[in-house]
């Protein structure tokens, strides 16, 4: 995509979260042609990105009163309502009409009422949390699910195009969170069967990569199979989503479960597994490790 592409009104474009994941997307952005502006906390982060032609900027003010669109990449709620409604935070600087742009992975709940709070300002919040780790982060290949009004986000389509291949407009506000929530719930308990599917192939005499490639030509062949299945085999934990950050993704879904009266009993062995894989000092590993803790975090529950 040319910067010809990205209409005016999206060009000036904030990025705050320059990390694993943001930090690629915010190249992939300013590759496109676009003019990007970027604030972090620890200037190093920011000036990194200068090199590739992002603008540092001093403050979070600064960058906010400069940008038509912000994007935000954090890692947890406290951290995006701080940014969004904390002293001397978003709401405070930001000019009316400006649009927020959550790629984090936050609290249902709490993203729309952050929301309802920028909508007071003239702000518009859109929830568009991802899915694909660093690899797609890179490749520009996002799953994104998007929350928000339908015509803001089809106004943002250029941007979203630019860092993802997959856009879904879920719904109104907390809508893309919810199905990111939904996605994380997937996800682990895939990884939980497939931890299990491979210790019984072991169990049993089988090579598991050879049960793996005969699940993969049939009806349980899936993404998940392919890409963590593999990793399984290879010992391959580089992280393109670390294990610490889903515990938090985890705790997202078992609260919202909560807030509707569902008791989400497959959620029970994750986050065991993803508990005894945090204990065994693996935070910083690929989630995909988790599958060789399923059958530990079992056997301490006497099955």
């Amino acid at each position: 995509m040319s910067a010809s592409q990205i209409p005016p009104e999206l060009q000036s474009i904030g990025a705050i979260g320059l990390g694993i994941m943001g930090a690629p997307m915010t190249r992939n952005l300013l590759a496109a042609g676009a003019d990007v502006q970027v604030w972090a906390r620890r200037p190093e982060t920011a000036e990194a990105l200068a090199q590739d032609g992002a603008q540092p900027c001093t403050s979070l003010p600064e960058l906010v009163r400069g940008v038509r669109v912000l994007v935000l990449n954090v890692s947890d709620t406290p951290d995006v309502e701080a940014l969004m409604l904390g002293p001397d935070g978003v709401l405070e600087h930001a000019r009316p009409g400006l649009i927020v742009i959550d790629h984090s992975t936050i609290d249902p709940m709490r993203t729309r009422a952050i929301a309802r709070a920028a909508a007071e300002r003239e702000v518009t919040f859109v929830d568009a949390p991802v899915s694909g780790g660093e690899p797609g982060a890179r490749a520009g290949t996002l799953s994104l699910m998007v929350g928000g009004p339908v015509d803001v986000v089809e106004r943002l389509r250029p941007i979203f195009e630019v860092v993802g291949s997959t856009l879904t407009h879920v719904g109104d506000s907390g809508a893309g969170q919810i199905a990111k929530a939904c996605n994380q719930l997937v996800v682990g308990e895939t990884l939980v069967a497939i931890g299990e599917a491979f210790a019984l192939a072991e169990q049993t005499g089988v090579d598991p990569a050879r049960m793996r490639e005969a699940l993969m030509g049939g009806f349980a062949g899936s993404r998940i199979l392919e890409v963590h299945g593999q990793r399984l085999l290879d010992g391959d934990f580089e992280p393109g989503f670390q294990t610490g950050l889903y515990h938090k993704d985890l705790g997202i879904v078992a609260g919202l479960g909560e807030a509707v009266g569902l008791s989400l009993d497959g959620l029970m062995p994750v986050r065991r597994a993803v508990d005894e894989a945090l204990e065994a000092g693996q935070a910083d590993h690929d989630v995909a490790i988790l599958a060789r803790f399923c059958l530990h975090a079992r056997d301490d529950q006497g099955r």
